[in-house]
């Protein structure tokens, strides 16, 4: 019943597409032009990916960061480390580069060797003033050497803040307008403003001027990720249909399938705007990656309308049994594809859900946009002539499907020994993988703006900023002594961890006063002592300083601090080692009952992040697993079939996992993606497998082996045809410049590859050796859906297999 009910609806389906052609053709038309018109809303995010969900305790606590401070991911550094750049001519240029940058709308303040203040004591107003470390142009070399003297020798203030004194180098920072630090102002002004001041200057001094800080990667990063986007659809394009037409042989069917994908790639973007999503470094990828998908889908229905038509030479009958007799099985392969990538959904992290919704959405539009193009165009055109169904018969072909029957025929045992031996090695290969939690570590590692990162992480020791909030529940609680005291004590710990640069915070300001106190005595750079501290308050309370530079470390009511220090690139492990330690001090050092302290920003974040999604992947990849078993126990109604499916596909997944461990690929963001991606695709070719080979039993009276290698030499071509595709389309994504996409594409491309060789080689061995026990008839009752229909099947509408009247003629 449930046979004759599925049959009815696709041969309903492909008579109405075939006899409404023109009108289904409007249609498509139409709402491609409607989602074009919604590319206008496409834009590119500012901001980073966020992977925690909204309601997370870490993203709770970083948003209260925010709301104290402001925006910290808002600086942009220069540096020049250069000998030449201590001389009248090229000091004054660098100057006068800093007094641009000062100008432009988009900065708030410009910290530099241009107007760096520093704090002097007015013994007659009994106050400190901020004075100018130098007035003017400098006209000669002895009064720089005076300047630079002061500035390395008696300001350790601003060490590893505006200098490194061991190297000699020279830093700028730059604080652009938090209101516009996350919108596309940024990225005009990187791009208009700031980077041509920098280049002349360059071309003036002949120096060589190293940029970093976050807005300046983020924009420089995300114009790499565009630029991407477009290489991507090309690459891919151009791979696919190289490879189409050397698997087919024809120009035309080369043509029509790229015509599906092109609909494709547009109804992507149009999906995007229509949804109001920002384009992300994973959303980016969609349009590559539905040209990848798209190809098999074509590959399954030309191989089948040829495959038809040399039957019965009948265009019509061919046409219509294309939908009638495959609709099926390709909507249950594209479901479980969309499956794969749905199961993102479920993450809760808005990178991740945005990127499941619009994947699985777009995998079901190119379904519908294959299942429908191509029987229409082909109606448009003359018969398939002897050269168009040459590929068919290919000796090649022939002598790989030969090859494979050998395998599973002859050397049944050599395959579970490899199986075995694979998933061994697998195993070990898994425990060697380490987890990366790292912001940069997928960024262009030959980008100049790499490079820089590198440099600042030499020389200042991080670019990466990590903050620590200190909430005394007081008000002015602060700048009490005993609180600053705890806080340098965190600082030493702080100072003395690998990886984290020297700290920054109201304590550093309090022993420049006391410094300044002294007459701007270097030795006396440290915390004043209660009796100092009575002295030097009486000169903070007549002004001139503390209102100016507090803001940046002491909420407004003095009740909240930061302690402000940067990353190097570390990995998760490292991460979460100086998490433990600096945790450690912090409950030695700040009571609960009166403090309230919290490890936040950018970078700790991410990290944090990172372990949400890798503490996710076995909840979601389980789902994948469960929800794809879910459309094969509806299609099959076996459960030992579908324990057997799995084998296959789960060992190709574990061999990816201990590949990734031997190879030192890390757990991160982008690679996180490669398990419930490639699962969802490669359990394609189970299905087909499958429901071929269910076909032949029927077919064959239940002899299993003949219905094995049937079902085998049948399917063997188009899972062998879209399984290459699938490698090579994949495997565009290699040419990516970042890591992060780089070793997805790789990844997925390797974990198809063996998926493939597993369908074809494994899953019928297991077939054959476990025959009395699911390969029997008792277990093949009759489906909910059958996925293949039988040729001797009535294909409904009778006049459908007469030669539509406005068919062209043969040229």
């Amino acid at each position: 019943m449930a046979k004759k009910k599925y049959s009815g609806f696709w041969n309903f389906l492909a008579g109405k597409l075939l006899r409404n052609r023109i009108l289904v053709i409007c249609i498509i038309i139409g709402m491609t032009v409607f989602l074009g018109s919604k590319w206008k809303n496409m834009r590119f995010t500012y901001t980073e990916a966020n992977l925690l969900p909204d309601h997370d305790t870490v993203n709770i606590q970083y948003n209260k960061f925010l709301d104290i401070f402001g925006e910290e991911g808002n600086l942009i550094v220069l540096a020049v480390k250069d000998s030449t750049l201590f001389t009248p001519e090229k000091f004054n240029a660098w100057n006068r580069l800093n007094r641009q940058l000062q100008a432009l709308p988009e900065t708030t303040l410009v910290m530099s060797t241009e107007n760096l203040q520093t704090i002097k004591k007015n013994v007659e107003k009994q106050k400190f003033e901020l004075k100018p470390l130098s007035k003017g142009t400098i006209k000669n070399q002895s009064q720089l050497d005076s300047i630079t003297d002061k500035l390395f020798n008696k300001l350790p203030f601003y060490n590893k803040l505006l200098f490194n004194k061991e190297d000699r180098t020279l830093r700028s920072v730059v604080y652009m307008d938090k209101e516009i630090v996350n919108t596309s102002v940024r990225k005009d002004f990187i791009f208009n403003d700031f980077i041509p001041l920098i280049e002349n200057f360059e071309n003036e001094t002949d120096l060589d001027v190293r940029t970093s800080g976050m807005p300046y990667i983020r924009t420089l990063n995300s114009q790499n990720i565009i630029d991407e986007i477009s290489l991507f659809i090309i690459a891919a394009l151009g791979v696919t249909s190289l490879i189409f037409f050397l698997f087919f042989r024809s120009f035309r069917a080369t043509f029509i399938s790229m015509v599906v994908v092109i609909f494709g790639v547009m109804w992507a973007f149009g999906i995007l705007g229509l949804l109001n999503y920002k384009i992300t470094v994973l959303t980016a990828i969609i349009p590559p990656l539905i040209i990848v998908i798209g190809i098999p889908n074509c590959i399954f229905l030309i191989n089948k309308y040829q495959q038809e038509y040399q039957k019965h030479n009948n265009q019509a009958k061919a046409l219509q049994r294309v939908i009638s007799k495959v609709g099926n099985a390709t909507l249950m392969t594209n479901a479980t594809t969309a499956a794969g990538f749905a199961t993102f959904i479920i993450t809760e992290s808005k990178l991740l859900k945005e990127f499941g919704i619009v994947a699985s959405i777009n995998i079901l539009a190119i379904f519908l946009l294959s299942l429908t193009i191509i029987p229409i165009i082909y109606s448009f055109m003359a018969k398939p002539k002897t050269k168009h169904l040459k590929h068919l018969n290919s000796k090649w072909v022939e002598g790989f499907v030969s090859w494979l029957e050998h395998l599973v025929k002859n050397r049944r045992i050599s395959v579970y020994i490899a199986a075995v031996m694979l998933l061994t090695a697998s195993i070990i290969g898994i425990y060697k993988i380490r987890v990366s939690g790292s912001i940069i570590e997928d960024m262009p590692k030959s980008a100049s703006f790499f490079k820089d990162i590198k440099f600042f992480e030499k020389e200042f020791d991080g670019i990466m900023p990590l903050e620590i909030m200190i909430d005394t529940k007081r008000k002015n609680g602060v700048m009490k002594l005993p609180t600053l005291r705890r806080m340098e004590e965190l600082q030493k710990l702080i100072e003395e961890t690998p990886h984290l640069s020297q700290p920054l915070s109201v304590v550093n300001l309090a022993k420049y006063i006391k410094q300044a106190f002294y007459n701007g005595n270097p030795k006396y750079y440290d915390l004043p002592t209660s009796q100092e501290n009575s002295f030097i308050l009486a000169y903070l309370k007549n002004g001139g300083v503390q209102g100016n530079v507090l803001s940046n470390f002491v909420g407004e009511d003095g009740q909240v601090a930061r302690i402000t220090t940067f990353m190097k690139d570390i990995g998760t492990d490292e991460m979460e080692k100086i998490e433990d330690d600096l945790k450690t001090k912090i409950d030695k050092l700040f009571p609960a009952d009166r403090y309230t302290v919290t490890v936040t920003g950018k970078a700790y974040m991410f990290t944090k992040g990172t372990n949400y999604l890798i503490n996710n992947l076995i909840v979601s990849l389980a789902l994948a697993i469960f929800l794809i078993s879910l459309l094969m126990a509806y299609m099959f109604r076996s459960f030992k079939m579908i324990i057997v499916s799995l084998i296959p596909n789960i060992l190709p997944l574990l061999i990816t996992g201990g590949m990734m461990g031997y190879l030192g690929i890390p757990l991160k963001p982008s690679t996180i993606l490669v398990f419930s991606i490639a699962f969802g695709i490669s359990v394609d070719d189970t299905i087909h497998f499958l429901a071929k080979y269910r076909q032949e039993l029927k077919l064959n009276n239940w002899k299993i082996k003949k219905s094995v290698f049937a079902a085998l030499r049948e399917s063997g071509v188009s899972m062998f045809y879209t399984s290459i595709v699938l490698f090579f389309g994949f495997s565009v994504f290699m040419i990516s410049s970042f890591g992060g996409t780089k070793a997805l594409g790789g990844l997925v491309s390797f974990t198809l590859l063996f998926a493939m060789l597993s369908n074809l080689v494994l899953l019928p061995t297991l077939l054959l050796s476990l025959e009395r026990s699911v390969a029997n008839k008792k277990e093949f009752i009759e489906p909910n859906i059958d996925i293949l229909t039988h040729d001797d099947e009535e294909d409904g509408d009778d006049d459908m297999e007469k030669e539509p009247e406005n068919e062209p003629t043969k040229k």
